[in-house]
């Protein structure tokens, strides 16, 4: 057989080379897009999980340490503690109390309604040391029958309300009773609807169920001191577990027959000065009770006393109890009654 003529050998030489050419394209090493890329990294450190805050817990009554705090204004009410003037109506509601000395050796009542707003009487007129006392609830309303010599624009001055019978404040009743004068009664709770002035707030007070505190402290059963000339006593009633307010030997009930009766009894040693500015109509002056300042005080409650300091360093500040070694004295949760005594007036919690 003969071989192929030149023209046909350069034919079937130039599809030998086309041949090798596909061969080495099909069989080519070039990687592709996706061998290409870098492979994924992945970190090898856990993230630390924000730690969650607990919901805080929800404040406490400031004035007795029981329940929530109350949601409608402060109202403090000055109402009479002579003999013509008792069973008082509605003092077993409130949540603090304050004996003062008034003129001639008499005591007054400032009460003051943050829980309960009830009906309450026999109200009487305010005292120029009042705003002073009452400043440390903040802009509070503050009822009176009225008030003499510089006692009202004392209170108009301070920034508290005043919910003045003599100026025609609404609510007030007189009542018929033996006193043809000691006989006026103030609807609080219709007051609460109208007043927008500071609801309770903290104001110095601590509360603690705990008895821990109370080791090694005295016994503080049957509490006597004096406001004025006045004998004041509590005698403490493991039954109902409070002191019970005792004039002349005598257990005291208010109006609707329960008895007046305190968690906490405590005696704060304050500077009581008078004042001539405001007389009443025997020509005795008003008695100034500073509330500002420190001074000794005992505390009573469980059946124990706690001897140690309050101090309140201005008028819009809070009284704080302290024990002698420093730590804050802390109160029963309930009510609480203070008698503002003089300076060295002497108390036995036998």
């Amino acid at each position: 057989m003969s071989s192929p003529s030149g023209p046909v050998r350069a034919v079937v030489a130039s599809i030998a080379v086309t041949a090798l050419l596909c061969t080495a394209a099909c069989t080519s090493t070039t990687p592709s897009k996706a061998a290409s890329s870098s492979p994924p990294t992945t970190s090898s450190v856990t993230p630390t999980p924000t730690p969650t805050k607990p919901p805080p817990k929800p404040a406490k009554n400031p004035f007795t340490g029981i329940g929530g705090v109350p949601q409608t204004s402060t109202i403090a009410v000055k109402i009479d503690d002579t003999p013509p003037g008792r069973p008082q109506v509605g003092i077993d509601k409130a949540d603090i109390v304050y004996i003062e000395e008034a003129e001639g050796g008499l005591t007054r009542l400032a009460a003051v309604f943050g829980t309960h707003k009830p009906a309450v009487g026999y109200v009487r007129s305010t005292r120029p040391s009042d705003p002073d006392l009452l400043l440390q609830f903040g802009k509070i309303t503050e009822a009176a029958s009225g008030g003499g010599g510089t006692a009202l624009p004392l209170l108009d001055k301070s920034g508290i309300k005043g919910w003045i019978n003599d100026r025609g404040a609404a609510y007030y009743s007189r009542v018929s009773r033996s006193s043809d004068y000691i006989n006026l009664e103030l609807d609080l709770a219709q007051v609460a609807k109208k007043v927008k002035t500071a609801k309770p707030k903290p104001m110095g007070f601590q509360f603690s169920a705990a008895t821990a505190s109370l080791k090694g402290t005295g016994k503080g059963t049957d509490v006597r001191t004096r406001v004025g000339s006045q004998q004041v006593e509590f005698k403490y009633s493991a039954t109902l577990k409070k002191y019970v307010r005792y004039i002349d030997g005598v257990r005291q009930v208010a109006n609707d027959g329960q008895p007046v009766a305190t968690t906490n009894v405590i005696v704060q040693q304050t500077k009581i000065v008078p004042y001539p500015q405001d007389t009443d109509v025997n020509g005795n002056p008003s008695q100034f009770t500073i509330t500002t300042g420190k001074g000794l005080v005992s505390v009573f409650r469980n059946g124990h006393r706690l001897d140690g300091t309050w101090q309140r360093a201005g008028l819009n500040g809070g009284t704080v109890l302290k024990t002698k070694s420093g730590k804050p004295i802390l109160l029963a949760p309930g009510n609480s009654w203070v008698a503002l005594v003089r300076t060295g007036v002497g108390t036995s919690g036998t």
